[in-house]
């Protein structure tokens, strides 16, 4: 079970986009995933009229680093680490550090 996964709403915590609020678009590998509006580079792209491709200059967001990046807590309005328990019925969830809530129920 992943701390951070997909849909997740996180805040980046270092880096140039630092303070910056978005959703886990997706998860690359084990220790990089995509951020929505976060880490955003300029690709210059060359057309492709097979795939239906224009060329020019586009925006496009990068991996970053999942040391770089926290959880969204709601209840704090801060970023916040993520543990995991087990509840009664065996299931396991991930909850937040700070306030104890659980995140997925």
């Amino acid at each position: 079970m992943r701390k951070l996964r997909k849909g997740d709403d996180v805040v980046v915590t270092a880096g140039k986009d630092k303070g910056k609020r978005g959703t886990v678009l997706r998860v690359v590998d084990a220790e990089r995933l995509v951020v929505e509006g976060a880490n955003k580079v300029k690709k210059h792209q060359r057309p492709n009229p097979m795939r239906g491709l224009t060329g020019g200059i586009i925006e496009r967001e990068m991996p970053l680093h999942v040391s770089k990046i926290a959880i969204f807590n709601p209840q704090t309005r801060k970023g916040d680490r993520v543990g995991f328990r087990t509840l009664e019925d065996g299931r396991k969830v991930r909850f937040f550090k700070s306030n104890g809530e659980v995140i997925d129920a």
